[in-house]
């Protein structure tokens, strides 16, 4: 059996929804990373509890609130269209952010453990040859966080891939702007269409074994390999 036009253009979605939100995770989860790795300030347990509320909510409370908050009377609705961007809901922007905020501690927390795994020996070496802390932190930190950084790419893409209740409380199920994988299977069970499904949902399983083959293999042998 053949994946039809449809669902070529829901895993193309699923792919591209995921790679932006990984790049995007990646960049906002550093600087978070990095405070909670090595603040010592009384905010670090709430900022952390913050950063893992997706990790105990249910989908459909996150994409609830989300809904509401990127809404035309929400705050983030009202910058929105203030700046002429109209509301994000039922939109792949839409998707976008709520993935964000939804995969957000999938990375954190990787980079979190592997800042926190070098301590601070490293860091004091660098500074005593006149290293800047900026420049401590790209020439030093960075290298030595590397697996951390596959760990944290390979757990957001694959975790955005797989989400469904956020994206459809946000995104709805709109052809070729909001239905990705995950929905689309619904989609076909919903319609007996069985066979489709069972295609898709296979699909997603042998992506997925890959994803954890390249995390538990490939990560490690990174990291004693340096």
């Amino acid at each position: 059996m053949t994946l039809s036009a449809a669902d070529l253009t829901a895993v193309w979605l699923t792919i591209k929804l995921a790679a932006i939100v990984t790049a995007l995770l990646l960049v906002i989860g550093t600087p978070i990373a990095w405070w909670l790795a090595r603040t010592r300030s009384p905010l670090k347990g709430p900022v952390g509890a913050v950063v893992a509320l997706p990790l105990v909510l249910p989908p459909t409370v996150l994409g609830f609130y989300l809904l509401l908050a990127m809404g035309p009377h929400g705050p983030i609705g009202r910058m929105t269209q203030a700046m002429g961007l109209g509301t994000l809901p039922f939109t792949f922007w839409g998707l976008v952010v709520a993935s964000t905020f939804y995969s957000l501690p999938f990375v954190v927390q990787p980079l979190q453990n592997a800042f926190e795994a070098f301590g601070d020996r490293p860091l004091e070496a660098a500074a005593t040859l006149g290293a800047a802390p900026l420049d401590a932190f790209f020439s030093v930190a960075l290298p030595l966080a590397r697996p951390g950084y596959l760990t944290a790419a390979v757990l957001g893409f694959a975790h955005t891939v797989g989400e469904f209740g956020v994206v459809l409380m946000i995104g709805g199920d709109i052809p070729g702007q909001t239905r990705v994988v995950s929905v689309l299977i619904y989609d076909h069970v919903e319609a007996t269409e069985y066979a489709q499904a069972n295609w898709l949902a296979a699909s997603m399983v042998v992506f997925s074994f890959l994803v954890l083959l390249v995390m538990y293999v490939w990560a490690p042998n990174k990291k004693r390999g340096g």
